[in-house]
C-alpha cells in the first residue's frame, strides 16, 4: 500500500507515521504537510529515511493531486487541521480556511485519482457541549452542535467528506476521536503545557471551570483504531474512538505536579475561554463490536510515561514554546 498522511509532521500525524512504518514496513509512506507553527519534522527524526516528504497545503488541489499521482497513492489519511480552540477564537478565519476549504481542496484532488480510501480524522468536539451528569456518550448518530469556531470548522470538514462520498462516490471513512495525549504534542496543548511549565517551575493555567471533563486516549491507541478502520471498516462509515476515561483539568494538573514532584502553588486559575464546553464523551461501542478494537494503553501509566518523555526531551519542546501563538489566561 502507498499511503499519504496529511499533517504528518503534527502531533497525532507523526505518531501515526511512526506507527504505520513499524506496523506495515513494506508500505510506502508519504508525509504531506505545510509545516505551520505546529508542524515539526524533528518529530520524525528517528524514521527520517523511511518516508517521503512533500511540503504543501491541503488546499492546494493541484499539488496534492500531483503528490497522490506521482507516488501512486492508494490511501489518504487526513490529519491536517488547525486545532487550537483558543487560537480559533482570536483568528477564526484561518481555521475555516484550512479545516473546511482546505479539506474540500484535498477532496477534489482525491477525486482525480483512484483511491481505495480517503480517511478523515475528526473530533468529539463537533457534537458540542455535554452535561456533566449525562450518563451516555455521543453516538455516531448524535446531531452536530458545535459552539466554537474550531468545532464548527471541523464539523464543516466532516460534512464535506460525506458529501463527496454521496455525490461523487469517493470511498471514505471518518473517525471522531477523544482528546489525545502522548509524545510529540505541541506544548500549547493542556498536558504538554502543564508538563513543560512545571518542569520550569512556571504556573499551570487552569480554566476557572476546573471540573469540566475530557475523555482521554493515547495517540498510539488512536493510531491502531485508524489502522483497523482502514483495513476492516466499511466504506462511508463513521467510527468513534474513545476510552471512557474522563479527567478534569484539576485532576490532570494534580497528576503532572505529583509526577514531577512540584507544589500546589504552581496552579493558577485563569478565566474560561468563550463557549468553553463542559464535557465530551464518545460512545465507542461501534468500533469495538464491529472491528474488535479496544485501547491497550492504561491512562495512568500512559500519562506518567508522557510526562517523563517531556522531561527527557527538552531539546524537542523548548524551541517550540516560543512559537505558541496564544498565551492561555491572557484574557479575551
Amino acid at each position: 500500500m502507498n499511503i499519504l498522511v496529511t499533517g504528518g509532521a503534527g502531533f497525532i500525524g507523526s505518531n501515526f507515521v511512526r506507527y504505520w512504518i513499524n506496523a506495515h514496513p513494506s508500505d510506502e509512506v508519504v508525509v504531506y504537510d505545510s509545516l505551520t507553527y505546529a508542524g515539526n519534522l524533528s518529530s520524525l527524526s528517528d524514521v527520517a529515511d523511511r518516508y517521503h516528504f512533500v511540503k504543501g497545503d491541503i488546499g492546494n488541489t493541484d499539488l496534492a493531486y500531483e503528490a497522490m499521482k506521482s507516488y501512486e497513492i492508494n490511501v489518504v489519511v487526513n490529519f491536517a487541521a488547525e486545532s487550537h480552540n483558543s487560537l480559533a477564537i482570536l483568528d477564526p478565519g484561518r481555521f475555516f480556511s484550512t479545516n473546511v476549504v482546505g479539506t474540500q481542496g484535498l477532496l477534489d484532488a482525491a477525486r482525480r485519482v483512484k483511491l481505495d480510501r480517503f480517511h478523515h480524522v475528526s473530533t468529539c468536539e463537533v457534537y458540542g457541549d455535554m452535561d456533566l451528569d449525562l450518563a451516555d456518550g455521543f453516538t455516531e448518530s448524535s446531531p452536530y452542535l458545535p459552539r466554537t469556531p474550531y468545532n464548527a470548522s471541523k464539523a464543516g470538514a466532516d460534512h464535506a467528506v460525506r458529501a463527496y462520498h454521496l455525490t461523487y462516490g469517493l470511498p471514505i471513512s471518518i473517525t471522531n476521536c477523544a482528546n489525545n495525549y502522548g509524545p510529540y504534542q505541541f506544548p500549547e496543548k493542556l498536558i504538554p503545557l502543564f508538563a513543560t511549565n512545571a518542569l520550569d517551575d512556571k504556573s499551570l493555567p487552569l480554566y476557572a471551570s476546573t471540573q469540566n471533563r475530557r475523555e482521554w486516549i493515547h495517540a498510539l491507541d488512536h493510531c491502531s483504531a485508524i489502522d483497523l478502520v482502514l483495513n476492516k471498516g466499511r466504506d462511508g462509515e463513521t467510527y468513534h474512538v474513545g476510552t471512557g476515561v474522563e479527567k478534569t483539568i484539576m485532576e490532570i494538573a494534580n497528576i503532572v505536579l505529583d509526577e514531577l514532584g512540584k507544589g500546589e502553588e504552581l496552579k493558577e486559575i485563569v478565566p474560561d475561554r468563550p463557549s468553553h464546553d463542559r464535557r465530551y464523551l464518545l460512545d465507542s461501542s461501534k468500533i469495538r463490536s464491529e472491528l474488535g478494537w479496544k485501547p491497550e494503553i492504561n491512562f495512568d501509566s500512559g500519562l506518567a510515561d508522557t510526562i517523563r518523555w517531556y522531561g527527557a526531551n527538552r531539546q524537542w519542546w523548548e524551541p517550540l514554546k516560543k512559537r505558541a501563538p496564544v498565551v492561555e489566561g491572557s484574557g479575551w
